[in-house]
Formats: C-alpha cells, structure tokens, sequence
C-alpha cells in the first residue's frame, strides 16, 4: 500500500504563523520607528522655534541698543561737526576742539557727562589733534593703531558714523569716529572722533533691558525679561560687557550681532527653560520613546511566547501522531492474537486438549494485556482533563503485589523472562489498590518489554520508616542519567527506543506519575545492581500489622 499524503488542511501551519509573526513584530518595529522619529521630529521643529524666539529677542535687544548708543552718539559728533575747518584736509586747531567740547558739555540733555575728549586725526600723516579729560595713553595709542587699519578695511560712506570697542592694558575703551568728506561728497582721510565713558554702555544696555519687553506678550505672558532670559552682550573678543537675567542652560539660545559699524557688538539670548511650554503652542512634546520602547518590548515578548507556544502546539501534534501510532501497534498484536486463536479455535483446528489449552491461555494472556493497554489510555486521558480520582484505604500491599505477580506471570513467561518478588514483611498502607495494580503493571510491562529475554524481573516491598517502598527492577540497558527526568513527560520516549521495532504509546511512566502523586508519594528511576533500571515507588503511611502467633512469612517467588 501506498500511504497517501496528509491532507492540507491538517498539516500544521506552523511555519506560515511564525512568519506572519514576524511580520506583525517587524511591522510593529516599523510603527514604533515612524513614531520616534514623528515625536523627534515634532521636538526639534519645538526646539528650533525656541532659538527663533531666542533670535527674535537678541535682535530686538540689539536694534534697541543701538539706538540708544546712537541718540548719544549722534550728539557727540554734530557738536563736533561745528569745530570743521573750511579746508577739509587739514585738522582743526585745539581751541576748535576745545570750543565743541564745551558747547556739548554746556548741553545738559546731551550726554556731555560721558565724553572723555574730542580728537582728530590725519590717517596719512598720523598727525593727532585732542582735547578734553585725561585719556589714557595706551588708548591713544590704540586709537592711532587701530582707526587707520579699520577705516581703510570697514568703514563705509553710508555710516556716517562707526564705533570701536577695545581694551588697551585692559582698561575698557569705546571710540566714535566719522570720515570728513570733501566738495565732492566723498570721504577725506581726515577722521574726527571721540572717546567715552565706558558708563555710556550701562546707561545705553540698561534701559531697553529694563523698560522693554523682548518678546511679545502674547507668548510671555507680560513675563519680565529677567524672569525669561539670560542675556550677555561681548565685544568682537568675546569680552563681557553687560549681563542680565538669570543663568539658565543653554538649550534654547539665539544670538544677533550690533554690525561692524557698532564694533561686531554681539547679544546672545538663553531662554528659560522652565517657560518652553509656554512659548511653544500645545507646550513642548515630551519623548514617548520609553512608552513606544516598551509597548515594542511587550509586542516581542507576547510574539516569543506565541512562537513558543505555535512549536509546543506542534510539538505536541507531533507527538499526539506519535501516540495514535504506537497505540495502534500496541493494539494490533493483542488483537492479532485473540483472532488467530479465536478462529482457530471456532474451526476446530487444534488436534488435542492441551492445543486447546494452549491456545485458551494465549487468548486470555492477550485480553489481559489489551485490557492493561486500554486502563493506561483511559486513566492518562483522565489525567490530561483532570478527573482523575482515586480511593485509598488501607491495603496489604505485601498481598496485592503477590497476586500481581501470579497475574502477570503468563505475560512475563510469552516473553521468556523470570519474574522474582520479594515482599516477606506484610506492610499496610493506604492506597487505591487499583491505582497501585496500574502503576506496577506499567512498571513491569516496560521492564519486560525492553529488557532482555531470559532475563529475571525482581519485585521488591520494603519499609522506610513511614513509607512502603516497591522498586521494579530489571536487567535490561537502563535509562541514561541525563533523560530520567524526562521519561515521565507524557509521550516521550528514550531516543533508542523511538528507532527500535519494540513498540510504545510514551503514556504508560506519565500515568504511573500522576497515580503515584495522586497518592501522595513520590516515584523515581535509578540504576539497578545488575546494570538495568531501577524503578522506586514511595507510598506514605505505611505500617506493619500484627502478625499472628505460629504464623510465618516465607519470601515469596514467582516462576
């Protein structure tokens, strides 16, 4: 015959689920992805509309101060303007410059409190004509030095005016400077200036940090700039020369520059942390990386367990197939035989009394052992939903296990095996003796069937202080020390035997577990004296009756 292929819809669809799976797993990491990068998205547009307002208020602190720096600066040099002479390439004379420095300083809405002096210089023959209060000389050096190179590289006709920051032998200078120009409207190289007070900063830093705000109130809130930003304004050598607000961390931050014109003065605002979410509409996102992280986490473990769970499912359909096949085989020699002998005997073919016997024995050995074949299915498919029950009373279990041992005796001998039992001290315990009559039946059919012929079965009862022990032992190969544990798991078989033509349905040492535990007791597998396997029975409760006077135990044997 010619087996015919498992039909498709009974094939396990393990393989396509697990990668379905996997795809689930992968479409949820892809998900998981796109909302990161969604969120980061989302945050860095917040974050970089934070340094815009960052920008805004150090461009609207700059434009501010440079027009409070120019309404004093402005005066300073139209009051020098009157000290010109009609020939635009010579300087003017002191007393000139003397004349405009009074004229401003009688000025009382002016500013004349923070000049210093007045000069002029000529750029091509370095000739330097001042006036006014005691000025440095390393700044007039400076000044000589640094206006020249800075009017021929930077200065433009459009200005109208430049100013210059720079700290000679570290002492704060600030300088004003415009290009004389001619009949023809342009620049001579004649440069009139002056010098201030490095006080005009604070006056001209102070008021629109203190009389303003930097950014609109519709996002502040009327909140003070003090309470909002931290503000620095440094020179072109990153000298500090005005501070205000608190020291915040530099997350959000924005800068503006005063232009060349005003000495590359440069503001650089820091936003308050604390208010990003309310500048931002809808506050600032926060990271849903450890939410999505763990809901990915969850979806992997929930696909792990469900992939483990699709190979135990089949697994155990594997094993299920493994089952029905072996109970089949297990079934069909018993059945074979009763057949056989039965039609033998309903044709009448036997040709004396002892043929008739004969075949009588076979026939009811058979029954014996698809009846025990049959108990086993029964009592592991309790087990498996269970209901399995059991009825202890108090037992002889020394009586029990002789008369086992006379009904199992035909089955041992079809198989040419001996079978010896030694139970010479009666002992009672409570047990379900049909339970107890399951377990040692398991226990010998495997000791039978994969032992040895002509091999000898031994059958033990002893007493360990409360509890009756009953080993099993064989002369066969045994069980390796590594797969004991698991010749109880319902199914399973010893690698050697699943290959071998001796059959096995993989239930009968899982029913004998779940009897014994039923029972309280424990069940173990070691190795026999012999060589083979040993296999121990623990039952609780035992005890020793009183033994009648002139009554004698003798050890029992079996042939």
């Amino acid at each position: 015959m010619v087996a015919s292929p498992a039909s498709p819809d009974r094939r396990p669809l393990v393989t396509p689920v697990m990668v379905l799976l996997l795809l689930t797993l992968g479409f949820t990491g892809v998900l998981a992805y796109q909302a990161v990068d969604a969120a980061a998205s989302h945050r860095k547009t917040a974050e970089a509309t934070l340094d815009d307002y960052a920008m805004f208020a150090a461009w609207e602190f700059s434009r501010l101060a440079r027009g409070e720096l120019g309404y004093y600066l402005w005066d300073y040099a139209k009051t020098l303007q009157y000290s010109q002479p009609q020939d635009a390439t010579i300087l003017p004379t002191q007393a000139a410059l003397d004349q405009a420095r009074r004229k401003l300083v009688d000025c009382g809405d002016c500013g004349g409190a923070f000049l210093r002096a007045y000069f002029a210089l000529d750029l091509d023959r370095d000739q330097l004509a001042r006036t006014g209060g005691p000025v440095e000389e390393a700044t007039w050096r400076w000044i000589r030095d640094t206006l020249p190179r800075h009017a021929a590289a930077s200065y433009e006709k459009k200005w109208g005016m430049a100013v210059l920051f720079g700290r000679p032998d570290g002492a704060q200078a600030i300088v004003g400077y415009y290009l004389r120009l001619d009949a023809g409207d342009q620049p001579t190289r004649i440069a009139y200036g002056f010098v201030v007070h490095d006080s005009l900063l604070a006056k001209t830093f102070t008021w629109p940090w203190s009389h303003t705000l930097l950014l609109p109130p519709a996002l502040t809130g009327m909140t003070v700039n003090d309470s909002l930003v931290d503000l620095r304004v440094t020179d072109a050598t990153g000298h500090e020369l005005f501070r205000g607000g608190r020291t915040y961390p530099g997350d959000y931050a924005g800068s503006d520059t005063f232009g060349l014109q005003h000495g590359g003065l440069r503001t650089t605002v820091t936003l308050n942390p604390d208010l990003a979410g309310q500048l931002v509409i809808g506050g600032l996102p926060r990271s849903r990386m450890p939410l999505l992280l763990g809901l990915l986490a969850v979806t992997t473990g929930l696909v792990i367990v469900a992939m483990r769970q699709l190979r135990r499912e089949s697994e155990l359909t594997r094993l299920r197939s493994d089952f029905v096949s072996g109970v089949s085989h297990e079934l069909r020699t018993p059945l074979a035989q009763i057949r056989m002998f039965t039609e033998t005997l309903l044709l009448e073919r036997v040709r004396s009394d002892d043929e008739r016997r004969r075949a009588l024995d076979i026939v009811n050995r058979e029954s014996q052992r698809l009846t025990h074949l049959v108990d086993n299915v029964l009592q592991f498919s309790r087990a498996e939903r269970g209901t399995m029950r059991i009825a202890p009373e108090p037992t002889r279990l020394d009586r029990l296990l002789r008369e086992l041992a006379d009904g199992f005796a035909p089955l041992a001998q079809g198989r040419n095996v001996r079978l010896r039992l030694e139970a010479d001290d009666p002992l009672t315990a409570p047990i379900d003796a049909g339970a107890v009559r399951q377990i040692l039946l398991n226990l010998l059919d495997n000791a039978v069937k994969y032992g040895p012929a002509g091999q000898t079965v031994t059958v033990s009862l002893t007493r360990d202080h409360a509890e009756a022990v009953v080993a099993v032992e064989d002369q066969g190969p045994g069980v390796p020390g590594d797969q004991r544990a698991r010749v109880w798991e319902p199914y399973w078989r010893l690698p050697r035997d699943s290959d071998s033509a001796v059959g096995g349905s993989g239930i009968g040492l899982a029913v004998v577990k779940d009897l014994v535990v039923a029972h309280g007791g424990a069940v173990d597998v070691g190795a026999a004296n012999g060589g083979g396997a040993r296999f121990t029975v623990r039952f609780p409760g035992a005890t020793s009756p009183a033994t009648p006077a002139g009554a004698a135990s003798a050890p029992a044997a079996v042939p």
